[in-house]
């Protein structure tokens, strides 16, 4: 059993990577596709993600319950999830079962019914699914704050969609969309765990003869805007979300950015941490964090505060914007380049992680990633990387959504007049 990450193209176009790991028991499979909310068009939002529950409901060889119970038979986890990009079916289970999980995986990818009846449930599902976003605003404020970044494009809409096109969605829609955009070029079988690259292929060249050819599929490209969406909600906090225009993934500040985000509000030490909760206790819950995708990304803040406390976070926000503008400290960049380096390796524990970080990297670079590269990476962020960083992301226009009771919520032009001086 040979250590370590391995990759082959299958014939059909589909691509297996494996990252083997003799000293564990268990092993975690899934399939990546490139598809996913940006690729979806403005009558369809949505439907990638009723796409992956319906993957669940059954197929030619295995009704919805026979998938659970053959899952919870070996003990094993099997889940997915939609993003704006990708759309991940994966599973945990013991080294053993990496079989069944590849099969079964495969099944619900290329053999799912699409059952009519099953679908009506669904739809009430995820309309429930939907309800409960809207019902948590610390929740349904991201989605706001990414639709006012990016306006009337595909990137801003909400993974969910709405409850009205998701009770419109027929099975020849959903059915339409699998074929158009689940083809074998634009997945990723990744594996990790306790198994062999030879059989994993093996395993993936007979559980996924049936994928349909790859078609060409649009993608919008991401346009960031910037601007301010405000909802008054009879609350007991302020749900602040600001945020601004961030880097893709091949980015040369890509690296600076993730430790920029770290030293402002990415842990306990950070200075959005110190500031805002241990020296004034303003807001229980204060972080930052950067997202990125193949052709843009936002740099975000979030704050949970009160109804009068908000009138002193906000200007707090922008003060401490503007100050990391201006410098940090050496002592600042080795937390967080410790931060960053840890939680990596971490990761390297954990058989799902592994499985997951190789899909992304193949799918976000084109290419694995080595270990000592994105370290190396890390090491090399120095104050100057994070000050010009720091100085192309804030120099943008602003995007400001706030739900809660909004009365003493300063005006956006004022938030901008903050972020100008």
């Amino acid at each position: 059993m040979k250590d370590g990450l391995h990759l082959t193209r299958l014939d059909n176009g589909l691509t297996v990577v494996t990252d083997t790991m003799p000293s564990v028991q268990t092993a975690s499979v899934g399939v990546w596709v490139n598809a996913g909310t940006r690729h979806e068009a403005p009558e369809i939002n949505g439907v990638s993600h009723l796409l992956e529950h319906m993957a669940f409901k059954g197929t030619e060889r295995r009704s919805a319950r026979a998938i659970a119970e053959e899952m919870d038979a070996v003990g094993g986890h099997l889940n997915a999830y939609t993003s704006r990009e990708h759309t991940a079916y994966y599973a945990k289970v013991l080294k053993e079962d990496v079989g069944l999980a590849v099969d079964l995986i495969g099944d619900i990818l290329q053999h799912s019914t699409l059952d009519p009846e099953e679908l009506a449930r669904e739809q009430a599902v995820v309309v429930q699914e939907i309800s409960q976003a809207l019902d948590t605003p610390d929740d349904i404020v991201f989605d706001h704050f990414q639709s006012t970044a990016y306006p009337d494009q595909a990137v801003g809409r909400p993974v969910m969609g709405t409850a009205d096109l998701v009770r419109g969605m027929s099975r020849q829609t959903i059915a339409g969309y699998l074929s158009d955009t689940y083809g074998a070029g634009r997945m990723i079988l990744s594996a990790a765990g306790n198994l062999e690259h030879e059989a994993v292929v093996e395993m993936a060249g007979k559980a996924f003869r049936a994928l349909p050819a790859e078609r060409p599929v649009a993608e919008e490209a991401a346009r960031y805007s910037g601007g301010e969406y405000r909802e008054e909600r009879d609350l007991e906090q302020v749900h602040v979300v600001l945020g601004f225009n961030g880097v893709a993934y091949q980015h040369p500040d890509f690296y600076a950015a993730s430790v920029l985000s770290t030293l402002l509000g990415g842990g306990m030490s950070s200075r959005l941490f110190q500031e805002v909760r241990e020296k004034r206790g303003l807001a229980y819950s204060v972080y930052s964090f950067a997202s990125s995708y193949t052709d843009g990304g936002l740099f975000t803040i979030y704050a949970g505060t009160g109804p009068d406390e908000v009138a002193e976070v906000l200007p707090l926000l922008c003060d401490e914007i503007m100050k990391v503008t201006l410098g940090v400290t050496d002592e600042e960049i080795l937390r967080a380049r410790a931060q960053l380096k840890s939680s990596i390796l971490m990761s390297l524990e954990s058989t799902a992680s592994r499985c997951e970080q190789a899909a992304r990297q193949l799918l976000s670079y084109g290419r694995l990633v080595p270990l000592a590269e994105v370290v190396a990476n890390v090491e090399a962020v120095d104050g100057a990387a994070v000050r010009r960083a720091a100085a192309r992301i804030f120099a943008g226009k602003p995007t400001l959504a706030t739900i809660g009771p909004l009365a003493r919520v300063e005006a956006y032009d004022r938030i901008l007049a903050r972020l100008s001086c």
